[in-house]
């Protein structure tokens, strides 16, 4: 009689397994940026053994024809850079970003945008949705970036560090730019 209860509870359990299904594919899909650029690559290639310094773990939403910057992305009010979970970065060493000092450390990133410029915001509540549960006192730092229109229009939101003698972190989405200087 054992030996049919467990045979009846595998057949169960198997079953509900079978139902479950993944996930359907984001609209909006991650992405990795790292400083210096392609770092997983240089390290794989055996051109670095240092850490980077630093990542960027975000969601890329797409344009799609909507107005984007005092449309869907509301000026005068907290975005979190990206879709779905809040964006993340994460430095690996202190570094200066724009002219304000960071620890090392993992923190999300939130703006403020205007139509002249972004207030970047790095705040120290992890794990987080969008920009629903952020608190201004968890702000590690904040700082003032100019508005610039990009050369061409850019369909996905996108993240990269600059590291051609310009060490820069830029933002680009539509036709506006941000971007800071970095240096460690």
């Amino acid at each position: 009689m054992k030996s049919l209860a467990c045979i009846l509870c595998l057949f169960l359990a198997t079953g509900a397994i079978a139902q479950q299904k993944p996930t359907e594919m984001d609209k909006s899909p991650l992405d990795v940026c790292y400083f210096p650029p392609n770092y997983p690559i240089l390290k794989m290639s055996g051109k670095t053994t240092a850490q980077p310094v630093a990542r960027v773990l975000y969601s890329r939403p797409q344009k799609k024809g909507r107005v984007i910057f005092g449309g869907e992305v509301k000026y005068n009010e907290v975005w979190r850079i990206g879709a779905n979970e809040t964006t993340e970065i994460e430095f690996f060493r202190n570094v200066t970003l724009g002219n304000k000092k960071v620890l090392k450390g993992r923190y999300t990133l939130f703006c403020i945008p205007t139509e002249d410029k972004w207030t970047l915001i790095l705040n120290k509540d992890m794990f987080t949705w969008g920009s629903f549960t952020y608190r201004s006192e968890n702000d590690v730092l904040r700082i003032d970036a100019p508005v610039q229109k990009s050369a061409e229009e850019v369909e996905a939101l996108t993240m990269y560090f600059e590291n051609n003698g310009n060490n820069r972190f830029v933002v680009m989405w539509d036709s506006s730019m941000v971007s800071l200087p970095i240096s460690y």
